[in-house]
């Protein structure tokens, strides 16, 4: 009998270790063999129906383009620049931006780490009566201590390419976050720029308003003498003055609207709400004759949103090949290497060794139709990615196209309503001769001034919108694609900054 016991478990060990390395030389053939594959659909760039010109462009489409010039180029106001400057290294939406390119690039290092083996340990002692380590062992009531110190290594076969996928996903969500922060670049140098001229435009409809206030009350003083010398009625100097209290009435709301218009720009500054030092005039700020914009196929190559959707379609695209991945078997390699000894007294002992290397196969057989549900989520969220990635196109076409018409009809309306300010400048110089003739009333000479004021209002909006659409438009394009990182903040302003001039 113990010849026979002694003779057959080494076969059945030897038995055992040659399966056991037939498992494991299978995982390894397996992993060389199928680690080109990668179940799941291949990534292509979804088809977009891209126009062959902008609506609104003169002339014929040209290779060059507004965006690609960088924007100390585009902006001419030095003043202007040293507060884009402060923005781009104060803003906190690209410090926020920022935070969140870093933290999708630690998910896809996270997401990298699962092509390597993962290696852990774990040791543990304890004295107690019939235990092991915490838990019950029966051991006839005695009490011994404990010991385990052990470290292990898992790692997976990427057969399938689940893994693969995994990192592809993380990396293009990590690319579509670097994208978005490239777009806050470009929407915070414009929204800066924006406010700029907004300001500028404020100050001056203010002016406007004084120098309109002005003549009403050179008119009101006319009336005055007239109406002392017994010519005019008392009529005359009580529409006189109330067309001055009018004008006069909207100074203080220009200069309310002048305040929140700074602490709009202090806050794209990172700054608490301060005056904006500057000297700059809107109507001194240069409108671009010319604005080449480029093919629009170039636009999928430049705008940060367009490129950012781009990444959310591969992105869902590798979610799909992982929800294929999740139906075949996952396949993998376990070691195990270290002591284990109760009592302690046996740790030095050869019997005490603990080591192990196996290979295991895990796979669904049933689960309910969750592994069909879930594919067929990713495919759907993948379609709405792809729909949004279209959208985001469209959308940009129609930015450059409103752009585009709306700077050629600001400036049709311009040259209408110039002429209109300088027929109506005409007219009040005329009817106060006509008055003061004696060849004309009070009424003439006020419904002049009323109109003229309006007309110069709608004039310095109009000369502020063909600031705004140029800058506008230069977003539109994806102005600033081709600088790197370190190209958007080391320009260098010759003027002092305005973000460090305030108290």
């Amino acid at each position: 009998m113990n010849v026979r016991t002694s003779t057959t478990e080494p076969a059945l060990r030897d038995k055992r270790c040659g399966f056991c390395r037939s498992m494991i030389a299978a995982v390894l053939f397996s992993a060389l063999f199928f680690s080109g594959c990668a179940v799941g659909p291949k990534y292509s760039r979804p088809n977009v129906n891209v126009p062959t010109d902008f609506r609104g462009e003169e002339g014929r489409a040209q290779q060059a383009s507004y965006a690609d010039q960088p924007w100390w180029e585009v902006f001419k106001d030095d003043e202007l620049k040293a507060l884009i400057d402060a923005a781009l290294a104060n803003n906190y939406d690209l410090a926020i931006a920022v935070s969140r390119v870093e933290q999708a690039r630690q998910m896809a290092a996270v997401a990298r780490s699962q092509f390597l083996p993962f290696v852990n340990y774990s040791v543990g002692a304890s004295d107690g009566k019939n235990e092991f380590l915490g838990a019950v062992a029966p051991g006839a009531g005695t009490v011994r201590g404990s010991f385990l110190a052990a470290g292990s290594v898992a790692w997976e076969a990427d057969i399938w390419g689940r893994i693969r996928r995994l990192n592809e996903s993380a990396r293009a969500q990590y690319l579509s976050t670097e994208e978005a922060r490239r777009g806050v670049l470009l929407s915070l140098t414009s929204e800066v720029a924006q406010a700029y001229f907004q300001l500028l435009g404020l100050e001056l409809q203010l002016q406007i308003a004084k120098e309109t206030t002005g003549s009403f009350g050179d008119t009101l003083k006319l009336f005055n003498q007239r109406y002392e010398g017994g010519v005019a009625s008392k009529l005359d100097t009580s529409r006189a003055e109330a067309a001055q209290a009018g004008s006069a009435a909207n100074i203080p709301e220009f200069e309310r609207q002048i305040a929140l218009q700074e602490n709009v720009i202090s806050v794209l500054l990172g700054s608490n709400p301060h005056p904006i030092v500057h000297t700059a005039k809107l109507l001194d700020e240069i409108v671009p004759p010319d604005i080449p914009v480029g093919l629009p196929s170039a636009l999928l190559e430049r705008r940060p949103d367009v490129l950012a959707a781009e990444q959310q379609v591969r992105a869902a695209n590798a979610q799909v090949g992982v929800a294929i991945a999740n139906f075949f078997p996952q396949i993998g390699l376990t070691a195990l290497l270290g002591q284990a000894s109760t009592p302690l007294s046996r740790i030095t002992a050869g019997n005490a060794n603990v080591w192990s290397i196996a290979g295991n196969f895990t796979g669904p057989i049933y689960q309910g139709g969750a592994l069909t549900a879930q594919k067929r989520q990713a495919v759907a969220f993948w379609q709405q990615t792809k729909l949004q990635y279209e959208q985001t196109a469209l959308n940009a076409f129609t930015d450059v196209s409103n752009a585009l018409i709306s700077r050629q009809k600001f400036e049709a309306t311009r040259i209408e309503q110039a002429r209109s300010v300088a027929a109506y400048q005409q007219a009040v110089t005329v009817s106060l001769q006509r008055y003061s003739a004696g060849r004309a009333s009070y009424f003439e000479v006020l419904d002049a001034q009323l109109q003229l004021y309006p007309e110069q209002n709608a004039l310095a909006q109009t000369e502020l919108n063909r600031r705004l659409v140029i800058v506008q438009l230069y977003l539109a394009l994806g102005g600033g694609w081709n600088l790197t990182d370190s190209d958007w903040q080391k320009h260098t302003v010759t003027a002092a900054n305005p973000a460090t001039s305030h108290p």
